[in-house]
């Protein structure tokens, strides 16, 4: 009887536990991707207050591990790049951005021309080769450094509260995204590649990234509008959703659901930038053009 009563019962008892665990389970990830977050965020905010050099140094080992995943990534695809020039070209670019602009210029160029040479005298080498040594520190390393760019354009505090507020556009309109297509999200934005992504999500993010460019302009510290503010809030969300999906598009490629494991929660460095890659250079160049740097 003791037997037959325990097996009917059983059920009773632990008809709640998994439910009670995936809670668990799901707090504590959440938890762990807030703590991580905050980690990477809080040392990035630091080293764009503690000025250009350190700005440039963070790039540079952030670009590093960026391109590092992309050629991990790529090696899955069976493509074979060239690491050492990549990798170095890649912590190349952010520094060179410490310089006038014909640095970078000439950071690209010897990139292209160690690519070129490593091409002409390795007979196994092949053109697919090349092309993912090439895209790799240029897709991280010279994109994100327009990060650097950004903090030298204005000296001083507002010179890093104007960066922090680039940086910050991308980080809310992606946890507005979030929040809102969590909640609200029904029509898919581009299911083939980032199923979770939905239409009422972008538009989320889209007013997160608005609300900050907003700030920015409130502050008095900028020769900016406020309708280029919003503009820029716009522009600047829209292509960070870009850099996602293009990211999405790559992982999706190889057949991974993260480019690496570095900061839990969150994937890799990677995961954790693709918006910042073409977000930043998009700010950077909007706000030249509507001459607030």
């Amino acid at each position: 009887m003791e037997s037959s009563e325990h097996q009917t019962n059983r059920p009773e008892q632990t008809s709640g536990q998994p439910a009670e665990a995936g809670k668990g389970s799901a707090l504590a990830r959440f938890m762990t991707r807030v703590v991580s977050g905050l980690i990477y965020v809080g040392l990035f905010i630091g080293c764009l207050l503690g000025g250009t050099l350190s700005t440039a140094i963070f790039m540079a080992v952030v670009s590093w591990i960026c391109c590092s995943e992309f050629f991990d990534m790529m090696r899955r695809d069976g493509k074979v790049p060239n690491a050492p020039l990549g990798l170095v070209a890649a912590a190349l670019f952010p520094l060179a951005a410490l310089g006038d602009s014909y640095f970078l210029s000439a950071a690209l160029f010897l990139l292209v021309l160690s690519v070129g040479l490593w091409y002409v005298y390795s007979p196994r080498c092949r053109i697919s080769d090349v092309s993912v040594t090439l895209m790799g520190p240029i897709y991280t390393g010279y994109m994100l450094s327009s990060v650097v760019l950004l903090r030298d354009a204005i000296p001083g505090f507002p010179g890093a509260l104007l960066t922090v507020g680039v940086c910050a556009s991308l980080w809310v309109s992606d946890s507005f995204a979030y929040l809102v297509g969590s909640k609200i999200g029904r029509h898919k934005l581009v299911p083939k590649i980032s199923p979770h992504k939905s239409w009422e999500g972008f538009f989320g993010g889209i007013l997160g990234s608005v609300i900050v460019w907003c700030i920015l302009f409130a502050t008095g510290f900028f020769r900016m509008d406020l309708w280029y503010a919003v503009l820029c809030g716009v522009v600047v969300s829209v292509l960070g959703v870009f850099g996602d999906l293009i990211e999405s598009r790559i992982k999706r490629g190889v057949g991974v659901k993260d480019s690496g494991t570095l900061i839990p929660g969150h994937g890799g460095m990677l995961d954790r930038n693709d918006s910042l890659i073409f977000g930043a250079i998009t700010a950077q160049l909007l706000l030249i053009i509507g001459g607030v740097i």
